[in-house]
């Protein structure tokens, strides 16, 4: 049976972009194409409402390119034992108080028995400052914490 990651709207943002000039931006573009390409075959892959949300913000013509790189893959849902977690990583400090969005994102992967939370945000995410938080919090909630990382830590290959 293949691992599971649940994709964060970050990935997909970063997968069907224009082309950025920013340096930094270019590479996790160019990372994330070829993580897309060579290793999600690999994976059973998850989005969820809230990713459906996020990626249908904004411009258009833009958000059908994202909305149709994830058609096919399933939704996990928003539990009520996800909406919980959430809201303690936000009171536990784990995920700043602004970032309900990312708390919740987080908290589906868990409670959703996911292993992989793959993200592009290093801000509340996928932050060295902050794993630990967030992991001891979902494991006070009796899951086991996603390996929160991104496509170029799970393998992509350049």
């Amino acid at each position: 049976m293949a691992q599971s990651v649940y994709i964060e709207s970050s990935v997909i943002s970063y997968l069907v972009a224009r082309p950025s000039r920013d340096v930094v931006v270019a590479a996790h573009q160019a990372i994330t194409e070829a993580w897309w390409q060579s290793q999600r075959a690999e994976f059973d892959l998850f989005v969820s409402s809230l990713v459906i949300q996020e990626i249908s913000r904004d411009d258009a013509a833009a958000s059908e390119k994202r909305l149709q790189a994830v058609e096919n893959i399933p939704l996990l849902a928003t539990s009520p034992e996800a909406q919980r977690l959430a809201e303690d990583l936000l009171a536990k400090g784990a995920v700043p108080a602004n970032s309900e969005e990312d708390a919740l994102h987080i908290a589906i992967a868990a409670a959703g028995g996911i292993e992989f939370l793959l993200t592009w945000n290093f801000k509340h995410i996928n932050n060295a400052q902050t794993k630990a938080v967030i992991t001891t919090v979902v494991e006070s909630h009796g899951f086991a914490c996603p390996i929160l990382c991104s496509p170029e830590e799970l393998g992509a290959e350049l």
